[in-house]
């Protein structure tokens, strides 16, 4: 059975090829009566418009670059399906584009032309902002999603306050009793754990009597996490760590776990994400929630209202994290 055709749909309608053309292209001018005659004829054809071929008519492929760099961390294909389901929802085409071994943001412009996307989101907290703002640049729109805060942003920024972030950390080891406190990042380069270590450090510099250090794994990986702990067992560990992402806190409860070292009796564990597997039963982890699903809407909506209106003022757009308390933490006295 062959493929029904838009000649075909004029045929069964009896209209002009034109107007089917018409009928399938988003702004284009068309009567009620028309279209409902196309759109019947469409229906008992089972014919649906080719995406392709609507793209050389209206100059928009409604392809939306989604570029990440952190492929090995979990939460991303937490935030990979709520962002293509999300920009489906819009009417959008996700393109999704692996950065984690770029270095140049030229190439990643080069990409996107290459494939005529109407906009791009960088979905990273670890690319440089160069790559987001080399987009705006060459004059494509787009949102860095989980991107440092600004007050005075060269894209657009949806995410959170990763400097507060730290500094609730350090509160909730505070609030603890802890006294000797550390923080264990991700890699150092990444501004999401050069902000988090900042409130993190700020907030326990308040506090004369309390040790503080850190230390940096070389990605957001549980591999990374883990090998970090184990080095910094046999040094001594501190009493609790504020690890800078999820998937690190679950690599280092491996370490302490191994090691022969109770959680939280002789090393308490706070991570940041609530990724699914935090709230696991063998894992339980008591961490810091980004509210990815409010992040992940908030950069939609903004990219498809700038596809429509492109000069949107530049701002960051910021959500609040919460604590979520399981069980790797000693309870508050």
């Amino acid at each position: 059975m062959s493929v029904p055709t838009l000649k075909d749909v004029a045929e069964r309608a009896g209209v002009s090829r034109s107007a089917v053309s018409r009928t399938f292209t988003d702004g284009a001018s068309v009567s009620t009566k028309m279209r409902q005659k196309v759109e019947r004829a469409a229906e008992e054809l089972g014919y649906s418009p080719n995406a392709l071929a609507s793209s050389l008519t209206t100059g928009r492929t409604k392809l939306i670059g989604l570029i990440a760099s952190n492929f090995q961390n979990p939460i991303f294909m937490e935030i990979f399906d709520r962002f293509t389901r999300r920009l489906q929802d819009r009417g959008l085409r996700p393109l999704l584009v692996n950065l984690s071994d770029e270095t140049d943001p030229q190439n990643s412009v080069r990409m996107m032309r290459t494939y005529s996307v109407d906009g791009v989101v960088v979905a990273s907290s670890t690319l440089p902002p160069a790559f987001a703002t080399a987009f705006r640049n060459a004059g494509i729109p787009v949102v860095h999603s989980f991107g440092r805060f600004s007050t005075r942003p060269s894209v657009q920024i949806v995410g959170i306050d990763n400097v507060e972030c730290g500094r609730m950390a350090a509160q909730e080891l505070l609030a603890r009793g802890y006294r000797r406190a550390a923080f264990l990042g991700g890699p150092e380069s990444a501004t999401s754990t050069q902000d988090r270590l900042q409130g993190f450090a700020a907030e326990l510099a308040k506090h004369p009597d309390v040790q503080s250090s850190h230390s940096f794994a070389d990605a957001y990986t549980f591999q990374a996490g883990r090998a970090e702990m184990l080095r910094l067992i046999a040094d001594g560990p501190a009493e609790a760590y504020f690890c800078g992402d999820d998937v690190v806190a679950i690599g280092a409860l491996s370490a302490l776990r191994e090691s022969g070292l109770d959680v939280p009796h002789d090393v308490g564990i706070i991570g940041l994400n609530d990724m699914e597997m935090a709230g696991w039963e063998n894992i339980a982890l008591t961490t810091i929630r980004q509210p990815v699903g409010d992040i992940i809407d908030a950069t939609v909506d903004l990219m498809a209202d700038m596809l429509d209106i492109p000069d949107q003022p530049r701002k960051a757009r910021l959500f609040p994290c919460t604590v979520v308390e399981r069980t790797t933490l000693r309870p508050k006295p």
